[in-house]
């Protein structure tokens, strides 16, 4: 079930109740999901939880078929040169024309774009090590998805679109991509919308995030706010329990005997004051990672 958002009145994407099946499929249940100007947002869930379908219906490759998709307040089937204009993208299979050279490769994709700024194309290659010269086909895994990345960001988006932009890399291109790169782009006052189902990427530079699950969203917000609302506390109490006690806000538990471990979400006092009329203390508190909030979303949505 979709949670309330507030809505932004810097909103780079507007999605209402979108909903996509594929034959018996769902791919899109009654989604929506609004991205503020400015910072990175994240979708997170596992493969074949919705997330690249709800991509390509933001870069105007799927027409809705329940509620609307806006991105810089245009329907993108409808006005895909007022959108993808101000978009750069980079998808999981970076299908590139491998007969082409590097350079060649740059010049090509500059006629799209007027906005293409020459000078900062070349930045990119140098920073990259891109050889240009150097045919498209030759290129190692790393240093296509470098390529891509090259050609996303040459005409400074306003909106940088990453699905999966990590597949199947070594750390060296994935620290380059999701740290240096990506974090400049938020910094400058554009937007950074990524893909991804390895958490501990998005921990490092995501400032707000989405969890998809089964096609629905079942999660989202400010990241800090969101961990900061999961707590994980141990309690020991006066008496031994067969079963873990009922405890508000709780959504896991573990443990036996006198000694209970829950991971809850919620007012932490008031957590704390419904284990203190059970008669427990608390014996410990460890931050919730991510990817046990994530467990918990898709567990408990």
């Amino acid at each position: 079930m979709n949670k309330s958002v507030s809505v932004s009145e810097n909103c780079v994407i507007d999605i209402n109740n979108l909903s996509r099946s594929f034959g018996s499929k769902c791919a899109l249940d009654n989604v929506s999901l609004r991205v503020p100007s400015g910072g990175v947002f994240a979708l997170i869930g596992r493969n074949g939880a919705g997330k690249t379908t709800l991509i390509k219906h933001i870069l105007g490759l799927y027409r809705a078929e329940k509620g609307s998709v806006r991105v810089f307040s245009h329907d993108p089937v409808s006005h895909p040169v007022q959108v993808l204009s101000r978009i750069g993208c980079v998808s999981e299979d970076r299908d590139l024309p491998g007969w082409m050279r590097v350079q060649e490769l740059m010049h090509f994709t500059r006629s799209f774009y007027p906005a293409w700024d020459d000078r900062y194309a070349e930045e990119l290659r140098v920073m990259f090590d891109l050889d240009p010269k150097q045919r498209v086909d030759q290129l190692s895994r790393g240093q296509g998805a470098r390529m891509c990345l090259l050609l996303a960001l040459a005409h400074r988006p306003d909106l940088l679109v990453l699905d999966e932009p990590s597949s199947g890399l070594d750390p060296v291109v994935r620290r380059d991509i999701l740290a240096a790169i990506v974090r400049t782009i938020a910094d400058e006052g554009r937007t950074v919308l990524f893909s991804s189902h390895l958490l501990d990427e998005v921990e490092r530079v995501a400032d707000r995030v989405a969890v998809i699950h089964d096609g629905q969203v079942t999660l989202q917000g400010e990241l800090d706010r969101i961990q900061e609302s999961f707590h994980r506390i141990t309690f020991r109490f006066e008496n031994e329990f067969s079963e873990a006690p009922s405890i508000l806000g709780a959504i896991e538990n573990n443990g036996q005997g006198r000694q209970w471990t829950y991971v809850c979400r919620g007012d932490r006092e008031q957590v704390v004051s419904a284990a203190r009329t059970l008669k427990a203390e608390i014996v410990q508190e460890t931050p919730v990672s991510l990817d046990d909030i994530f467990i918990c979303s898709i567990s408990h949505d």
